[in-house]
């Protein structure tokens, strides 16, 4: 069974004035689009086609040569717009509560150090790739960023937040200015879907 693109959860405009409507658009239609079609190039006719994509990122040693390199790509590309999708809100933003608030505090400090040390991984990764919150194989909290579409799943580490910061994401509202538009990200988190990730990281 190929692999299919997802719904947008919310209308294109419906992150402004933080996210445009048309890097919405041409995010969700053009960039993750391509990732799912390459993607069902790179397996179409093998045993990996029937597979759950993220059973194949987190195995993806397994992957023989020629097909490792593209399923990273691609599969992680679809894997990652997928969770990026449902981590944003029209009605997000502001501080986590809970179970995730009680975490972040007590890992990082306080969610103003947390915000920092997310914002500095995403500023600081050259070139394109992702800041992201992860738990990892202990069950902690830790904020990693990695290159291109590489996925945390890779690692064993279950991606709970994730900001993409390829210049596809924010370039046409903020040209180089990747830490306006990283700070607006924080204005749309959708913090309810971070804890329920949370949960599901930590059973």
């Amino acid at each position: 069974m190929a692999f299919t693109l997802p719904d947008l959860p919310y209308s294109f405009d419906a992150l402004e004035p933080h996210i445009d409507a048309k890097t919405m658009e041409i995010h969700h239609d053009k960039h993750h689009a391509a990732y799912v079609k390459k993607l069902n190039e790179a397996v179409e006719g093998t045993e990996f086609a029937d597979m759950d994509i993220i059973e194949l990122l987190k195995n993806i040693d397994k992957l023989p040569d020629d097909k490792r390199q593209a399923v990273i790509n691609h599969g992680g590309g679809h894997v990652n717009h997928t969770l990026f999708w449902e981590l944003m809100s029209s009605d997000g933003g502001g501080e986590p509560t809970g179970a995730i608030a009680e975490a972040v505090n007590s890992k990082f400090g306080s969610f103003k150090d947390f915000k920092e040390q997310l914002s500095n991984a995403a500023a600081t990764r050259f070139g394109s790739g992702w800041a992201w919150l992860i738990v990892n194989s202990d069950g902690e909290l830790e904020i990693i960023s990695t290159a291109n579409q590489d996925s945390p799943l890779m690692d064993n580490k279950k991606p709970i937040l994730g900001l993409d910061v390829w210049e596809h994401a924010y370039y046409l509202k903020y040209q180089n200015k990747r830490p306006e538009y990283v700070e607006a990200f924080f204005n749309v988190i959708n913090w309810k879907k971070v804890e329920e990730l949370f949960n599901e990281a930590k059973q």
